[in-house]
């Protein structure tokens, strides 16, 4: 009989370990798809310099890899996201990981999903993402700034926003609006991904936990969101700044023209 409570014992004990072990590979391919959308979206640069612009001055940014629709205009969940904040010395911390659930977005008629971030430019706008859920376009005070079919010209359209979103889809960029949509922290996520209970402040604002997985993510935010250098290498984030406060519950969206001259 004893042999078999331990056989028992040390079955449990497997097949906990291999639920962990596969919930922490899920929230690792969802920090994957963050930094390839972070280098898809952010590095070319013939057409996102302005967008970096943006991204080197930003307090936090939140990655949606792929934000989905549930049909035309019909509500539901639409995707998982991940929030970083810069930190004091220009480093970035690791991700806190967000459900994005909503009514209707204002994707544009036919894209069924996209890619979405949205850059965090004032502490205002961070300390309303990190409350325990979080409305787009609804937050009193917050100013609002969506970024539409061409993101040159960005820094100009953004001025006094405290988030700035930007939305691509199959290669293009897109217009689209988080209005509406709701953003939560998932808790669960974070358990499974640090191995203890943790808070979305204690992730990017303490920077108590650390997952050496988001390395890469890191990496990319420090490179992309840091001073301009020719060669584009590697280089630390000089502190970030703000701009200027908007007037409160000013929501602003701008839909920029399509860039000039061809695509390659």
């Amino acid at each position: 009989m004893r042999p078999l409570m331990l056989f028992s014992a040390l079955l449990l004990g497997m097949l906990g370990f291999s639920g962990g072990a596969r919930a922490q590979a899920e929230e690792q391919a969802l920090v994957d798809r963050a930094t390839l959308t972070l280098q898809e979206m952010m590095g070319p640069a013939d057409n996102t310099g302005d967008a970096r612009a943006l991204l080197r001055n930003a307090k936090g940014v939140l990655i949606c890899p792929r934000v989905f629709r549930a049909g035309f205009f019909i509500g539901g969940e639409f995707g998982e996201c991940v929030l970083a904040a810069r930190g004091g010395g220009g480093s970035w911390s690791s991700p806190a990981f967000y459900s994005l659930v909503g009514g209707s977005f204002g994707l544009q008629a036919g894209l069924q999903d996209a890619q979405v971030i949205s850059l965090i430019m004032t502490q205002k706008g961070l300390n309303a993402v990190l409350d325990s859920q979080f409305k787009f376009g609804a937050e009193a005070g917050l100013a609002f700034a969506t970024l539409g079919r061409s993101i040159q010209g960005a820094t100009t359209a953004a001025v006094g926003a405290d988030i700035v979103t930007i939305g691509r889809s199959r290669g293009l960029f897109a217009g689209i609006t988080l209005d509406g949509a709701v953003l939560s922290a998932n808790s669960s996520a974070m358990r499974a991904y640090f191995g203890r209970e943790a808070s979305a402040r204690q992730v990017v604002v303490a920077m108590e936990l650390h997952n050496p997985g988001s390395d890469p993510l890191r990496g990319a935010l420090m490179r992309l969101g840091g001073p301009e250098s020719g060669g584009g290498n590697s280089a630390a984030p000089s502190g970030g700044t703000t701009q200027g406060s908007a007037a409160p519950g000013r929501v602003q969206t701008e839909s920029l023209p399509p860039a000039s001259g061809g695509r390659r």
